[in-house]
C-alpha cells in the first residue's frame, strides 16, 4: 500500500525557483519503530542558526562525514537525504517499506529506497546522536540543503528541546517531561499522535488539531477551504513558493488571530490561508507563531511544554 508524504517545507521549497519559504506539512503513514529503542548516551546541545528562506539550519555529520547542512524540522514524519550525498559518502541503501508520494499540493514525487546512517552527528563531529538512523533519499532537494532531520525519529528513545529564540536543540534526558513550566509565560500540553503519525500534534481550544512545524515561516497556516474561520480580513501580502515535487504553493496573510493550546493563550498570531493545497494538508503552527518559546518535547509521556525564552519578552498571549 503507498504511503502518503506531504512536503512543503522551507527546507524543500525549491530555492533555485526563489521561492520564500512556504512551510512544511509532511505525512508518513507507517509505523513508529523507534519507540523501542533503550536509552542512550545523551548528546550535548548543538546550536542551529535560522534563515527565513531555509529555516532552521543544522550542522551534521554521517559516519564521520561533513559537515553537511540539514533542515531541523519538527513536521517532517521522517529524516531526508539528498541523493547526492548518499553517493558521495558511498552510504549503504534498503528498499522502503513503503512507496512514498511526495508533495502537498497535486505535484508528485516517488521514493522506496532509505539510507543507512550508522552514526549521525549534531553541532559537532563528535556529538552523536543515540542510535543509528535511516532517511528517505530524494532526488529534489535544493543544492545547498543535504538534507532534513525529524528530531523525533533523530533524538529517539531520548525527547528534545529546540530553544527558537536562542538557536538551540538539546535532548531531554531520562527523566522528560515532568511538571508544568511554573508562571503565566509555560504550558504543559499533550502530544496528540494520529494513527501511525509520530509528529507533534497539539489540540486547539477550539477543538482543531495543529501540527507544531519548525520547518514553516508560517504563523497559524489553514488551509483554503477552512479560511472561513479565521476571518477575510486581508493584508494584502502574498508569497508563492514550491514544493519539493515542484507543486506552486501560494499563501495570503490575513488579520492576527487569537488561539489557546490548554491555558496557554497566543494572542496576535501572525495567519496565513494557503491556496492550491491538498484538501488533507493539516493546520500548521509555524515558526512565526512558535519563535517567542523553547518547546520540550517528550515522545514517550507525549507530553509538549512551552516556556518562553529568557531572551524574548514579547511572547503571545502576555
Amino acid at each position: 500500500m503507498k504511503a502518503k508524504l506531504f512536503i512543503a517545507s522551507g527546507a524543500l521549497a525549491a530555492v533555485v525557483w526563489a521561492a520564500p519559504i512556504v512551510g512544511a506539512a509532511h505525512y508518513i503513514a507507517r509505523p513508529v519503530a523507534n519507540e523501542g529503542r533503550t536509552l542512550a548516551q545523551q548528546p550535548l546541545a548543538a546550536r542551529f542558526r535560522v534563515e527565513n528562506d531555509r529555516g532552521l539550519l543544522l550542522r551534521i555529520w554521517l559516519n564521520g562525514s561533513g559537515p553537511y547542512v540539514f533542515a531541523l524540522d519538527t513536521g517532517a514524519g521522517m529524516n531526508v537525504i539528498a541523493q547526492r550525498v548518499v553517493t558521495e559518502i558511498k552510504l549503504p541503501t534498503k528498499a522502503a517499506p513503503s512507496t512514498y508520494v511526495g508533495g502537498l499540493t497535486s505535484s508528485r514525487i516517488v521514493s522506496n529506497r532509505e539510507a543507512i546512517i550508522n552514526q549521525m552527528a549534531v553541532g559537532e563531529r563528535g556529538n552523536a546522536l543515540p542510535s543509528s538512523q535511516t532517511a528517505l533519499i530524494v532526488s529534489n532537494l535544493p543544492p545547498d540543503i543535504d538534507g532534513i532531520i525529524d528530531p523525533t525519529q533523530a533524538y529517539a528513545p531520548l525527547g528534545y528541546s529546540i530553544d527558537l529564540p536562542n538557536e538551540q536543540i538539546e535532548a531531554l534526558g531520562a527523566e522528560g517531561v515532568r511538571t508544568r513550566p511554573q508562571g503565566s509565560e509555560g504550558a504543559l500540553v499533550a502530544w496528540i499522535r494520529k494513527t501511525d503519525d509520530a509528529r507533534p500534534f497539539v489540540r486547539l481550544g477550539d477543538g482543531r488539531l495543529a501540527l507544531l512545524d519548525t520547518g514553516s515561516s508560517f504563523g497559524l497556516a489553514v488551509n483554503e477551504r477552512n479560511a472561513v474561520i479565521v476571518g477575510n480580513n486581508r493584508e494584502n501580502r502574498n508569497v508563492a513558493g514550491r514544493d519539493i515535487a515542484g507543486g506552486i504553493i501560494r499563501s495570503r496573510r490575513v488579520s492576527p488571530t487569537t488561539i489557546s493550546i490548554w491555558e496557554l493563550v497566543l494572542r496576535r498570531i501572525p495567519t496565513d490561508i494557503l491556496l492550491g493545497v491538498h484538501e488533507d494538508a493539516p493546520l500548521i503552527l509555524g515558526r512565526d507563531a512558535l519563535y517567542p518559546f523553547k518547546i520540550s518535547f517528550d515522545p514517550r509521556r507525549r507530553l509538549i511544554a512551552f516556556v518562553a525564552s529568557p531572551q524574548n519578552s514579547d511572547a503571545p498571549g502576555e
